[in-house]
């Protein structure tokens, strides 16, 4: 099988069991992963000066990635039996939480 054949069988199988709930954050993901890539390039072709920002910045992408990969852990049914007794809207109230103290310290790290 070459490679754009697999491509298009996993594109084809993500298209059609895939929940619009788990698409949405996949997308966000998608997001978070090309923030950081293009902080981390800006960082390696321009400099570091306000190191602090930019160190904020990059571990704010990278534990928006883990967050998001938690919730979407929680939300996805497959996963219903390991997370027993948690809602999906607790999960989203959970991922919120954690958003908000999140962007309290990295507003607190960069001074």
């Amino acid at each position: 099988m070459s490679i754009v054949a697999v491509l298009k069988k996993f594109f084809n199988e993500y298209s059609k069991s895939t929940p619009k709930k788990l698409k949405i954050i996949d997308s966000y993901l998608l997001y978070i992963l090309l923030t950081g890539v293009i902080q981390f390039l800006y960082c390696c072709l321009v400099g570091t000066f306000p190191f602090n920002s930019f160190l904020s910045g990059f571990i704010s992408c990278v534990s928006c990635f883990v967050l998001a990969v938690c919730l979407r852990l929680q939300v996805n049914p497959q996963n219903k039996s390991q997370f027993y007794g948690i809602s999906p809207e607790r999960g989203f109230a959970d991922f919120i939480f954690a958003h908000i103290i999140l962007h309290l310290v990295v507003m607190n790290f960069i001074g």
